[in-house]
């Protein structure tokens, strides 16, 4: 008799369905089918994500703060009476608490929340259990503090320690004396964390309960009115111990007629005495020298291929039914066939060892089967005791399990995975001791750190698009400031011109930078674009964003910290070019007052704050003709600018900007050069660019200052020289990726660095993207030039090979 055949047609077309969480992309296929059902998804969940095309509507809440999410609930059905709803479902374990409350102050069907509670509470579970004279095995709740060996007194190893509210086995261990357990219990209360398992946002705390041997089974029940619709058996293949990873299952079970009538005797008698009367239930179990033992009742569908398994079986669609029982719709106990229609064998996909994928080739096509795969090249992977990652599965369907099982193994056959301790260069795996748990949260760390780099080598130049970039920039909405106003502005048009090319984007302002930095963690930035000049409203601190990304791990473009530091000292930098004698105008400097300078230091010169950017301090007024002059400037810089102060020879003459990409490693290339010349300034106006000219659009300078793009009428020969010596000077102080000199050039044709700036803006109409234009390259071209630089750099390299210096 076909399965299909006994249950009710009643429609959900129409039916206001409440769902709590989307989870993950993984769980599409839930929304999907119940969107082809005709339900109208109102989704409760903490933001509008990927599943936005399935609601009807969202109630944003915290599903993590159930009183605030009660309220949200509540609010919303206020304001939109009309909306119902005929019922609320949850496919995700973190939020059946949150369902269960939501059905309890609705009125609607479902599990109510104090009967959620006990299944929900693995403890609370085996109490109930051994109170109601239901099979478990002996156990113990270790809460924080106490010592684990004096609570496990009297228990029997083996033992298995795992959190109370746990899911997909993370943090299932198994112990055989009382060392391993001491140390177990460390390794759980030191890495145990919501970011691998969501679902202990529910409660942190530990049990041990006594091993329980035999075969373990899943059975797929469905409950109406306190009555047992259906249900589905399957087989778990052996798991990994002693963490407890699940290999695989097949469907149906192998157990005998009689053994799995005592397994559905045992489920339907333990769901009958916690009083759970309708819903869609995953129930664990095993059957060994004890008989029937429960493991674990889960009050929402098994995990994804649990979906495609009962319904390739036995034609059995149970979100369709899960949705019909919580909307009130009757359905018929639905009959089984002595055989499925499909025998189904299922695998997963399992890391050996924990590392990074490095390579991944997946059969164009499966036959008879399914393949689903979550991880991609350059993905941490984490194995035990690390994590808990499984890189997806595959399941082959057949008339025979027999049949089954030897389509599945030529399926994972034909799937080729390399998951690499650590690629050349890197300090994946170094760290690692496979057989500690005490190394453990370490060893994650640092591969979910390092990831990102590997993730960076191991793309193909072809997908940079497919890449997440964060904005590393400064927000000041609606700031009077110009330079501030500057930042923001070129920081989202960077942004929208990488969307526009297929980029994730995300703005990282560091006016925040706690929230930037857990933002990057969160996110899951791929590379950095590094804009960033102020932190914590300070130029002085524009290095430390470049620290912070190095310390994370995270892929940056531009110049490594030390670099950033050094370009922000221009005396320092005065000292280098010196030293490697690149002609740069004669200079002095001083940090107090009380210091001498060189009294026949000749005039005109320019006294310039010697650690600020964005031209801050100067003015028409820095450039002095006279010793009282200089004097008097010296002592504004000092003690009203209070920043030490640069003295530099005043060159009269044309300037040159020399803007450069590439490293000094690999191929580097020269723009285009961009000169201003200055000979039509008004008399009483120095030539040079003042604050007021580059922020604050001087109508006097732009009228007078002719910018010429390229160059006109200049020689070749001094074209060349002018490139040669600022590339000298570039790779001098290290920068990285791109970057922009400034030469002067005096009457005779000689020409003189001014500085070196290894972060120049690169808004649409600042110069270095200007010249790149006139090279051949519009916007988008050049900030993916940029950050295909940034990506070669770390293609093959050392950790933190960007952070040394040049070798000129």
């Amino acid at each position: 008799m076909n399965a299909r055949s006994k249950h009710s047609k009643g429609s959900l077309a129409g039916k206001n369905l409440l769902v709590v969480n989307t989870g993950n992309r993984k769980k599409r296929f839930t929304l999907k089918r119940l969107k082809e059902l005709g339900c109208n998804l109102i989704i409760v969940n903490a933001s509008v994500n990927w599943a936005k095309s399935y609601a009807a509507h969202w109630i944003l809440t915290d599903t993590n703060d159930h009183t605030a999410a009660l309220r949200a609930v509540h609010d919303f059905f206020a304001e939109n009476p009309g909306l119902g709803p005929d019922g609320v479902i949850t496919f995700w374990e973190d939020d059946v608490l949150l369902t269960a409350r939501i059905r309890d102050r609705l009125e609607l069907i479902g599990i109510p929340y104090e009967i959620a509670r006990i299944a929900r509470d693995k403890h609370m579970f085996r109490s109930f259990c051994s109170e109601n004279g239901l099979p478990a095995p002996g156990h113990a709740l270790i809460e924080s503090g106490q010592d684990p060996l004096k609570r496990v007194a009297g228990l029997t190893y083996p033992m298995v320690v795992k959190p109370v509210y746990g899911a997909s086995s993370a943090y299932v261990v198994r112990v055989n004396n009382d060392q391993e357990m001491t140390d177990t219990i460390d390794y759980i209360r030191k890495s145990i964390s919501t970011e691998v398992e969501s679902a202990l946002v529910a409660g942190t705390a530990i049990m041990a309960e006594e091993y329980i041997d035999g075969n373990e089974v899943d059975i797929d029940i469905l409950l109406q009115n306190g009555k047992l619709k259906f249900w589905s058996m399957s087989d778990n293949d052996a798991t990994r111990e002693p963490f407890f990873v699940e290999t695989g299952q097949c469907i149906p079970s192998r157990l005998s007629p009689s053994q799995q009538a005592e397994l559905v005797d045992l489920a339907e008698e333990i769901l009958e005495r916690m009083g759970v009367e309708n819903g869609c239930i995953h129930f664990e179990a095993k059957y060994g020298s004890r008989g029937a033992m429960p493991i674990e009742v889960n009050l929402r569908m098994g995990g994804d291929e649990v979906y495609y398994f009962v319904k390739t079986a036995w034609g059995v669609d149970l979100i369709e039914n899960a949705a019909r029982i919580m909307t009130g719709q009757y359905i018929r106990p639905i009959i089984k066939p002595e055989r499925p229609k499909k025998y189904v064998s299922g695998k997963y996909f399992l890391p050996e060892y924990t590392g990074v994928l490095a390579s991944l080739a997946l059969p164009k096509t499966v036959e008879s089967g399914e393949l689903q795969f979550f991880k991609k090249v350059g993905d941490a992977i984490l194995a035990p005791p690390h994590g808990y990652d499984y890189l997806g599965w595959a399941y082959a369907v057949a008339d025979t399990l027999g049949e089954a099982e030897e389509r599945i193994d030529r399926i994972m056959g034909s799937v080729e995975i390399e998951v690499a301790k650590f690629a050349r260069g890197s300090s994946l795996g170094k760290t690692i001791r496979r057989n500690s748990l005490s190394s453990a949260r370490l060893a994650k760390n640092a591969v979910l750190s390092a990831a990102r780099i590997e993730h960076i080598r191991a793309l193909p130049m072809a997908k940079q698009r497919s890449l997440h970039v964060g904005i590393a920039s400064n927000g000041f909405a609606d700031s009077p400031d110009p330079i501030e106003a500057e930042l923001t502005s070129d920081a989202q048009k960077i942004a929208e011109t990488l969307s526009g090319r297929g980029y994730t984007t995300s703005f990282l302002d560091f006016n925040f930078p706690f929230e930037a930095v857990q933002q990057i963690q969160d996110s899951k930035v791929d590379i950095v674009f590094n804009m960033c000049e102020r932190i914590n409203h300070s130029s002085l601190l524009e290095p430390h964003a470049a620290s912070l990304f190095d310390i994370l791990r995270i892929p940056y473009t531009g110049s490594n910290p030390f670099t950033l530091g050094l370009c922000l000292d221009k005396i320092r930098v005065k000292k280098l070019l010196s030293f490697h004698r690149i002609p740069t105008p004669r200079w002095d400097y001083l940090y107090e007052a009380e210091e001498s300078f060189d009294e026949n230091f000749p005039l005109p010169a320019i006294v310039k704050p010697a650690n600020s950017d964005s031209s801050l301090g100067i003015t028409n007024d820095s450039v002095v003709a006279t010793r009282e002059a200089l004097i008097e400037r010296i002592d504004y810089v000092l003690h009203e600018l209070k920043r030490p102060a640069l003295i530099e020879e005043f060159i009269d003459g044309d300037e040159y900007d020399i803007s450069i990409l590439g490293n000094w490693d690999d191929t580097q290339r020269i723009l285009p050069l961009s000169r201003s010349v200055f000979t039509a300034m008004p008399e009483g106006y120095w030539h040079m660019y003042p604050y007021e000219a580059k922020f604050l659009g001087s109508e006097i300078h732009k009228k007078s200052i002719e910018v010429q793009r390229p160059p006109k009428g200049v020689p070749g020969k001094l074209t060349s020289l002018v490139s040669e010596i600022a590339l000298d000077a570039f790779n001098v102080v290290g920068c990285s990726d791109y970057g922009r000199a400034e030469v002067r050039v005096d009457s005779n044709g000689n020409p003189y660095v001014l500085e070196v700036n290894p972060n120049p803006s690169i808004g649409p109409t600042d110069c270095v993207p200007s010249v790149a234009a006139l090279a051949g390259m519009d916007y988008g071209d050049f900030l993916e030039e940029i950050l295909r630089l940034a990506i070669r750099r770390y293609k093959d390299r050392p950790p933190y090979y960007h952070l040394q210096m040049s070798t000129l």
